[in-house]
Protein backbone atom coordinates (compact mmCIF):
# COMPACT_ATOMS: atom_id res chain seq x y z
CA UNK A 1 0.00 0.00 0.00
CA UNK A 2 3.15 2.54 1.06
CA UNK A 3 4.80 1.66 -2.82
CA UNK A 4 1.01 2.65 -4.19
CA UNK A 5 1.11 5.95 -2.73
CA UNK A 6 4.69 6.88 -3.77
CA UNK A 7 4.07 5.75 -7.29
CA UNK A 8 1.01 7.96 -6.97
CA UNK A 9 2.75 10.71 -5.10
CA UNK A 10 5.94 10.48 -7.81
CA UNK A 11 3.59 10.57 -10.69
CA UNK A 12 1.28 13.81 -9.50
CA UNK A 13 5.43 15.70 -9.47
CA UNK A 14 5.85 14.44 -13.29
CA UNK A 15 2.60 15.68 -14.41
CA UNK A 16 2.59 18.84 -12.60
CA UNK A 17 5.97 19.37 -14.07
CA UNK A 18 4.32 18.49 -17.37
CA UNK A 19 1.16 20.69 -17.33
CA UNK A 20 1.44 24.64 -17.60
CA UNK A 21 -1.59 25.32 -15.12
CA UNK A 22 -1.37 28.96 -16.14
CA UNK A 23 -1.41 28.24 -19.80
CA UNK A 24 -4.32 26.16 -19.25
CA UNK A 25 -6.21 29.00 -17.12
CA UNK A 26 -5.71 31.71 -19.31
CA UNK A 27 -7.35 29.17 -22.63
CA UNK A 28 -10.19 28.42 -20.06
CA UNK A 29 -10.41 31.85 -19.96
CA UNK A 30 -10.30 33.63 -23.26
CA UNK A 31 -12.05 30.77 -24.96
CA UNK A 32 -14.58 30.85 -22.40
CA UNK A 33 -15.22 34.79 -23.23
CA UNK A 34 -14.69 33.66 -26.89
CA UNK A 35 -17.39 31.01 -27.24
CA UNK A 36 -19.63 33.46 -25.11
CA UNK A 37 -19.89 36.23 -27.06
CA UNK A 38 -21.98 34.43 -30.18
CA UNK A 39 -24.47 33.77 -27.67
CA UNK A 40 -25.62 37.09 -26.50
CA UNK A 41 -24.42 39.27 -29.44
CA UNK A 42 -26.65 38.49 -32.65
CA UNK A 43 -24.26 40.93 -34.63
CA UNK A 44 -21.66 39.26 -37.08
CA UNK A 45 -20.48 42.94 -37.32
CA UNK A 46 -19.57 42.91 -33.55
CA UNK A 47 -19.10 38.80 -33.37
CA UNK A 48 -17.00 38.63 -36.03
CA UNK A 49 -14.08 41.34 -35.25
CA UNK A 50 -14.21 40.07 -32.04
CA UNK A 51 -13.56 36.01 -32.26
CA UNK A 52 -10.91 37.56 -35.38
CA UNK A 53 -9.37 39.09 -32.32
CA UNK A 54 -9.68 36.65 -29.66
CA UNK A 55 -8.06 34.12 -32.35
CA UNK A 56 -4.93 36.44 -33.03
CA UNK A 57 -4.45 37.24 -28.88
CA UNK A 58 -4.08 33.61 -28.67
CA UNK A 59 -1.96 32.91 -30.85
CA UNK A 60 0.30 35.83 -29.35
CA UNK A 61 0.12 34.70 -25.89
CA UNK A 62 -0.79 30.89 -26.19
CA UNK A 63 0.92 29.55 -29.06
CA UNK A 64 -0.36 28.25 -32.44
CA UNK A 65 -1.37 24.86 -30.50
CA UNK A 66 -4.17 26.99 -28.79
CA UNK A 67 -4.86 29.05 -31.14
CA UNK A 68 -5.35 25.83 -33.81
CA UNK A 69 -7.80 24.45 -31.08
CA UNK A 70 -10.23 27.40 -30.60
CA UNK A 71 -10.29 27.91 -34.47
CA UNK A 72 -13.12 25.16 -34.00
CA UNK A 73 -14.97 26.08 -31.58
CA UNK A 74 -16.53 29.81 -32.86
CA UNK A 75 -18.56 28.18 -35.58
CA UNK A 76 -19.72 26.09 -33.30
CA UNK A 77 -21.06 28.52 -30.74
CA UNK A 78 -22.15 30.58 -33.35
CA UNK A 79 -24.35 27.92 -35.09
CA UNK A 80 -25.93 26.99 -30.93
CA UNK A 81 -26.18 30.62 -30.49
CA UNK A 82 -28.44 31.08 -33.77
CA UNK A 83 -26.01 33.86 -35.34
CA UNK A 84 -25.32 31.31 -37.90
CA UNK A 85 -28.55 29.79 -39.56
CA UNK A 86 -28.90 25.99 -39.02
CA UNK A 87 -29.25 25.52 -43.07
CA UNK A 88 -25.53 27.06 -42.91
CA UNK A 89 -24.33 23.58 -40.61
CA UNK A 90 -23.01 22.11 -43.82
CA UNK A 91 -20.33 25.24 -44.04
CA UNK A 92 -19.19 24.70 -40.15
CA UNK A 93 -16.09 22.79 -41.05
CA UNK A 94 -15.50 25.42 -43.97
CA UNK A 95 -15.67 28.55 -41.18
CA UNK A 96 -13.18 26.33 -39.16
CA UNK A 97 -10.49 25.62 -42.12
CA UNK A 98 -10.93 29.35 -43.17
CA UNK A 99 -10.07 30.51 -38.90
CA UNK A 100 -7.26 27.91 -38.67
CA UNK A 101 -5.61 29.39 -42.18
CA UNK A 102 -5.89 32.76 -41.16
CA UNK A 103 -3.87 32.15 -37.99
CA UNK A 104 -1.39 29.88 -39.96
CA UNK A 105 -1.09 32.79 -42.40
CA UNK A 106 -0.36 35.04 -39.35
CA UNK A 107 1.87 32.81 -37.34
CA UNK A 108 3.78 31.77 -40.20
CA UNK A 109 4.42 35.54 -42.08
CA UNK A 110 4.77 37.37 -38.52
CA UNK A 111 7.40 34.08 -37.92
CA UNK A 112 9.66 34.70 -41.25
CA UNK A 113 9.31 38.60 -41.36
CA UNK A 114 13.13 40.46 -40.12
CA UNK A 115 10.22 43.15 -39.11
CA UNK A 116 7.86 41.96 -36.62
CA UNK A 117 5.56 45.01 -37.19
CA UNK A 118 5.54 44.71 -40.97
CA UNK A 119 5.29 40.79 -40.70
CA UNK A 120 2.24 41.06 -38.62
CA UNK A 121 0.33 43.51 -40.77
CA UNK A 122 1.00 41.44 -43.66
CA UNK A 123 0.36 38.28 -41.79
CA UNK A 124 -3.03 39.72 -41.32
CA UNK A 125 -3.90 40.70 -45.02
CA UNK A 126 -2.57 37.79 -45.96
CA UNK A 127 -4.40 35.92 -43.96
CA UNK A 128 -7.52 37.70 -44.11
CA UNK A 129 -7.58 37.80 -48.18
CA UNK A 130 -6.86 34.31 -47.90
CA UNK A 131 -9.77 33.25 -45.22
CA UNK A 132 -11.73 35.36 -47.40
CA UNK A 133 -10.95 33.57 -50.66
CA UNK A 134 -11.79 29.78 -49.16
CA UNK A 135 -14.49 30.55 -46.88
CA UNK A 136 -16.08 32.70 -50.18
CA UNK A 137 -15.59 29.74 -52.41
CA UNK A 138 -16.26 26.84 -50.80
CA UNK A 139 -19.54 28.09 -48.91
CA UNK A 140 -20.41 29.21 -52.18
CA UNK A 141 -20.02 25.53 -53.69
CA UNK A 142 -21.65 24.15 -50.27
CA UNK A 143 -24.53 26.06 -50.35
CA UNK A 144 -25.44 25.70 -54.20
CA UNK A 145 -25.29 21.96 -53.41
CA UNK A 146 -27.45 21.78 -50.50
CA UNK A 147 -29.54 25.36 -50.51
CA UNK A 148 -31.86 26.44 -52.28
CA UNK A 149 -31.59 29.13 -55.20
CA UNK A 150 -33.37 32.10 -53.09
CA UNK A 151 -31.22 31.61 -50.10
CA UNK A 152 -27.87 31.02 -51.75
CA UNK A 153 -27.56 34.64 -52.75
CA UNK A 154 -28.32 35.90 -49.19
CA UNK A 155 -25.17 33.43 -47.86
CA UNK A 156 -23.07 34.36 -50.71
CA UNK A 157 -23.63 38.35 -49.22
CA UNK A 158 -22.77 36.51 -45.51
CA UNK A 159 -19.85 34.90 -46.42
CA UNK A 160 -18.79 37.77 -49.01
CA UNK A 161 -16.65 40.79 -48.28
CA UNK A 162 -17.76 41.13 -44.85
CA UNK A 163 -15.21 37.95 -43.77
CA UNK A 164 -12.67 40.35 -44.87
CA UNK A 165 -13.67 42.74 -43.36
CA UNK A 166 -13.97 41.53 -40.06
CA UNK A 167 -10.94 40.06 -40.33
CA UNK A 168 -9.02 43.08 -41.06
CA UNK A 169 -10.66 44.53 -37.97
CA UNK A 170 -10.24 41.52 -35.74
CA UNK A 171 -6.43 42.01 -36.90
CA UNK A 172 -6.52 45.93 -35.92
CA UNK A 173 -8.46 45.17 -32.25
CA UNK A 174 -6.06 42.38 -31.39
CA UNK A 175 -2.66 44.47 -32.44
CA UNK A 176 -4.39 47.13 -29.98
CA UNK A 177 -4.38 44.70 -27.36
CA UNK A 178 -1.21 43.21 -28.03
CA UNK A 179 0.54 46.05 -27.56
CA UNK A 180 -1.17 47.18 -24.44
CA UNK A 181 0.14 43.59 -23.10
CA UNK A 182 3.80 43.90 -24.63
CA UNK A 183 3.00 40.77 -26.67
CA UNK A 184 4.33 42.43 -29.76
Amino acid sequence: MRFHFKIMSQLKIKIGELVDTRSISTLLALSGITMLVPFFVHLQWITGPFVNAMLIIILFILGIRSALLMCLIPSLMALAAGLLPVVLAPSVPFIMMSNAIYILCIDWIYNNFKENTNGYWWGIFVGSTIKFFFLFVSVNVVSKLVINNELTMKVAQMFSWSQLVTALIGGMIAWLVLKWLKRI
